[in-house]
């Protein structure tokens, strides 16, 4: 059992120190952690279960890399693609506070999408418009194109087996993602990722971190919203949804942003730590009773 002043370790496979590589799976805010099939943890008090989507069940990286590649190759053009996937990436946040702090009126994340791939083309030589015959310029259906490359990410590869494992347990599971409806449907459709229901942030035409989707998604699953849990493996989503009253479960994804990213710490104050979707609907779906201390022992009769 951890105690609350420890700290992660990040050269080890638990995200905490002294369990060694690979043997515990899940932590509780309590700092309890499940070593082995026969350790105890306490039972679930959620009814839902709602899943980030970008970067916590599908690898952008990897698929919109390969999809620049494609799109690139196929213009003439030559770039660092997993360079030119990061900056468009990288203008996701800051595009989508400038909606939720309304500066910006909402639209679709894929008119979105094609709006930060317009600012980061140039800085790669990737600039021209269909019509023009420059060569290795990206025109406007290549664009389109690349924007549809989101509707088509694949999954990490727990990802689909974790949720057919939740999809056995009594628990509701759905997005709450900032993509739109019919992308997440696709997409979840492409990765093979099963879920109950498809919530979008689009639903209350706004973007996480604002409560109101948070509290969308509660709703309309008809759960109090402290019987929910928000799954992502980025901190700030988390925070947002206990802000909201939700519940939430941190993942980690050191390779979201490839193979030098700096890691992540998992926040301390998460409800649940899982190293991967399977177990966190391991520790979810098959509980075993809270551990709690022995009975007092009865004084016998002289």
């Amino acid at each position: 059992m951890h105690t609350g002043g420890m700290t992660p370790d990040s050269r080890m496979g638990c995200p905490y120190p002294r369990c060694g590589p690979r043997t515990p799976t899940v932590h509780r805010r309590a700092m309890i952690c499940r070593m082995d099939s026969t350790s105890p943890l306490p039972p679930p008090d959620v009814d839902a279960v709602v899943f980030d989507v970008f970067g916590t069940l599908t690898d952008w990286r990897t698929g919109v890399a390969e999809a620049l590649a494609r799109v690139g190759g196929r213009a003439g053009a030559a770039a660092d693609w997993p360079a030119v996937a990061d900056a468009w990436r990288r203008r996701y946040r800051p595009y989508l506070d400038r909606v939720v702090n309304g500066e910006l009126p909402w639209q679709p994340l894929d008119v979105l999408h094609r709006r930060m791939l317009d600012d980061v083309l140039p800085a790669y030589g990737l600039d021209g418009l269909d019509g023009l015959d420059d060569l290795g310029a990206l025109g406007d259906s290549d664009r389109a194109e690349l924007v549809r490359a989101w509707h088509r990410l694949p999954a990490w590869p727990d990802a689909p087996a974790g949720l057919e494992l939740l999809h056995r347990s009594p628990l509701l599971t759905a997005t709450l993602s900032n993509g739109g409806t019919g992308l997440l449907t696709r997409l979840a459709k492409h990765a093979g990722l099963r879920f109950d229901c498809i919530l979008s942030a689009e639903t209350v035409t706004s973007y996480k971190p604002d409560p109101r989707v948070y509290r969308m998604a509660a709703r309309l699953l008809e759960v109090e919203p402290h019987r929910l849990l928000m799954v992502a493996c980025h901190p700030d989503d988390l925070r947002a949804a206990a802000a909201a009253g939700l519940r939430t479960a941190y993942i980690p994804r050191p390779l979201e942003w490839g193979p030098d990213a700096a890691p992540v710490e998992p926040p301390a104050w998460a409800d649940l730590v899982a190293d991967d979707v399977p177990a966190l609907a391991r520790a979810l779906s098959s509980p075993l009773p809270a551990l709690s201390p022995p009975p007092p022992r009865t004084p016998r009769s002289p």
